[in-house]
């Protein structure tokens, strides 16, 4: 499992996450949801090796995540999907895809992955060809998340990747992204400003309130609470 305990992230002066603790089982899909400045996206950069943590422990399986680069977290099955849609424009879908196995050995097995990822995102498949910079936001969304498999992970970390998408694009995203925990057994970890789609797919919900967990539980229950839903879900 991804197990957080008493995780602190210090941005200089100010205290971006104080203190969380959650976990996530293999095979789970776990919605972060939190206000701008709650602390999701540190979170995710701190499990990814980007940020460094000022105290508390977190372990993917026996790996320890903390204080670790970046490219080994890969090796170990960890990937993250950054804000904005983060593709090489110049690189064309195929390139793209082909950046992300980079580091694999097995070519028998990328192009196999490759396979999983055009039919979990049919669309990328009628762009094979085209630059990246060619594509619509939905397409790029979609090919940052593919390039992300490419790397046969066993833990995505998925930050924003319905920011300003159009509702229809969207619900398919979401549509995809709980595919991933079913049909690949993936176990993800998924920042949202979009609460409500968010709980939706997820299994499990934590809610951050200025760098602290709020709330934690299942995603339905915490859909259905009062408190939450008048905080975060506007309703």
């Amino acid at each position: 499992m991804l197990k957080i305990e008493n995780l602190t992230v210090d941005h200089g002066a100010i205290r971006a996450l104080h203190g969380v603790s959650f976990n996530v089982e293999i095979g789970q899909l776990a919605a972060v949801i939190g206000a701008n400045g709650a602390g999701k996206t540190t979170l995710l950069r701190t499990l990814s090796g980007l940020n460094k943590a000022s105290a508390g422990q977190a372990h993917w399986g026996e790996h320890n995540v903390l204080h670790t680069k970046p490219e080994k977290l890969v090796r170990e099955g960890i990937s993250h999907v950054s804000e904005g849609k983060s593709v090489i424009p110049e690189l064309t879908v195929s390139e793209n895809l082909e950046l992300g196995s980079l580091w694999r050995r097995n070519r028998k097995e990328s192009e196999r992955t490759k396979g999983e990822v055009l039919e979990l995102f049919p669309r990328l498949g009628e762009r094979f060809s085209q630059r990246a910079d060619t594509l619509s936001g939905g397409e790029r969304q979609m090919l940052a998340i593919g390039r992300s498999i490419m790397s046969k992970p066993k833990l995505l970390l998925l930050d924003e990747p319905s920011l300003g998408l159009a509702p229809l694009v969207v619900e398919q995203i979401f549509h995809s992204i709980r595919e991933l925990t079913t049909s690949m057994g993936l176990t993800v970890l998924l920042v949202e400003q979009n609460a409500m789609g968010a709980l939706k797919i997820a299994d499990i919900g934590i809610v951050l309130n200025l760098g602290s967990i709020a709330a934690t539980g299942s995603a339905a229950a915490l859909k259905d609470d009062p408190a939450v839903r008048a905080a975060y879900l506007g309703f």
